[in-house]
């Protein structure tokens, strides 16, 4: 089984100037690969929670980005030595190579979430404490807002969304397959 740890739990908060934000930071262990989900943007908060991990970013064999979004996807090249992936996509250096379904090596199911990005892809974990969809910002809320649960859920507006029909498909998708949802803040 899989071993799964939320390293930083997603912010985001609404400024008179913009946003302050990063994403939730799941570190993932399966089948000797150590995963990080989403790095984020909050480069001292990364590394100290790597260290809590005795982890620092050379011992992190991939990393997979849910979307494309700066506050998802800032601190991707933090991780010298590991590849990236995205939703269909394995990036090393400045080769690009297809795969589908479950991360390579691992026992990682990878399901397309469109809607709050087209290219939108979230994680399905086995864990021993059931099925963990790792699900970016399929699911997410600013701080403060009541935190919704299960169908309230696929009806909440993603004011960032691109296509908020398709989102409400990815939400369902995930409830279904899911014991637990990890969502991007």
């Amino acid at each position: 089984m899989a071993k799964l740890k939320v390293l930083i739990e997603g912010y985001a908060r609404e400024m008179p100037t913009g946003y302050v934000a990063s994403s939730t930071v799941i570190l993932i262990e399966d089948s000797g690969q150590k995963i990080i989900v989403d790095p984020g943007i909050n480069k001292k908060l990364l590394l100290e929670k790597l260290a809590e991990e005795k982890l620092s970013p050379n011992d992190i064999n991939m990393v997979f980005l849910t979307h494309y979004h700066i506050d998802h996807a800032f601190l991707a090249a933090l991780f010298e030595k590991a590849v990236v992936l995205d939703g269909d996509i394995i990036y090393e250096d400045d080769k690009e190579t297809n795969f589908s379904g479950v991360i390579p090596g691992t026992k990682i199911k990878v399901i397309m979430t469109p809607g709050h990005a087209h290219e939108h892809a979230s994680l399905l974990v086995n864990t021993n404490q059931g099925k963990v969809a790792v699900a970016g910002d399929v699911f997410w809320w600013d701080d403060g807002e009541q935190n919704l649960k299960d169908k309230d859920l696929v009806n909440y507006i993603d004011p960032y969304a691109q296509d908020m029909k398709t989102l409400k498909q990815s939400r369902k998708k995930l409830l279904k397959l899911a014991d637990w949802v990890i969502p991007g803040h």
